[in-house]
């Protein structure tokens, strides 16, 4: 019987005779098939049109070898002191910390307008259409308009991730708020709560650990792109360290040492969400 409640209805077609042809797959895994094996064969193909004139396979192997010996393996400061070090990354910690901290807040006001058992239907769709379209645009392009508008700095980096941070929290807090048990609302309802008493006594209490989820979250993820805008929007930090050793300097001593630091603070916060996972949200560990 669970055979039978796991098969898709909409493969199963009866013939004339009364027999049931089942039919595995349907049009959209054929076309996902098609689609990956398309992009593939257009991959291989690709590798015959290069230009390979001027190109020594095995030098270029060696080089490459040596400079990630260099990098990984041989990791030294030279243009800057540990202390600087730290600073720079303070910085780059900092603006993942703004970014997320003002947008977990301005969020979570705009996903209880969001969700549909707390707000009107045309309020809900109208934020929920205006937090796609800046989805739709990635953080790094933000922080690029920010910068033209504002200037280069910290100021337009933290703009940039705290616009894309509030569509994306808005979004899953959204989701999690409609996940809420309705017999609670209703309850409350019934007693003649207010809705800011509902949100209070019915929703947070209900949601608080989902929301700590996403919020870390998206902490890893401003971290990541703070790196990356250190240099593009030059707001500093420890990813506009990188750049200048890389780009600057070139310097892989440097760059590795760099890398390093980079992966180390990665793994803290991993393990930081971890432990706050299995402290507040077991379930979802255990799951």
């Amino acid at each position: 019987m669970e055979m039978v409640k796991d098969i898709n209805p909409t493969l199963i077609k009866r013939k004339g005779n009364g027999q049931i042809n089942i039919k595995s797959g349907n049009k959209v895994d054929t076309v996902v098939k098609w689609t990956i094996w398309v992009l593939t064969a257009l991959t291989i193909l690709a590798f015959f049109f290069f230009d390979y004139t001027g190109l020594q396979i095995q030098r270029a192997i060696s080089e490459t070898l040596y400079n990630l010996r260099v990098m990984f393996f041989e990791p030294a400061l030279t243009h800057f002191s540990w202390g600087e070090a730290f600073y720079q990354v303070g910085i780059t910690l900092g603006l993942g910390v703004l970014a997320t901290i003002f947008g977990a807040i301005i969020a979570l006001f705009l996903s209880l307008l969001a969700a549909e058992n707390l707000s009107k239907p045309w309020i809900s769709k109208m934020i929920r259409v205006f937090v796609a379209f800046i989805r739709a645009v990635p953080t790094v392009l933000w922080v690029l308009i920010f910068a033209i508008a504002a200037g280069l700095g910290s100021e337009a980096a933290v703009l940039g991730m705290l616009f894309h941070s509030i569509a994306y929290l808005v979004k899953a807090f959204s989701e999690a708020i409609e996940e809420v048990n309705p017999g609670i609302i209703e309850a409350l309802r019934s007693t003649g709560s207010s809705w800011w008493h509902i949100v209070v006594h019915g929703i947070l209490p209900s949601t608080f650990t989902y929301f700590l989820s996403w919020t870390f979250l998206r902490f890893e993820i401003n971290f990541s792109v703070a790196v990356a805008m250190g240099a593009a929007a030059g707001a500093g930090g420890i990813g506009f360290e990188l750049f200048m050793a890389s780009g600057f300097y070139f310097d892989l001593r440097e760059v590795g040492l760099i890398t390093y630091a980079i992966l180390i603070i990665a793994i803290i916060l991993e393990v930081i969400s971890t432990r706050l996972k299995n402290r507040y949200f077991p379930s979802s560990v255990k799951a």
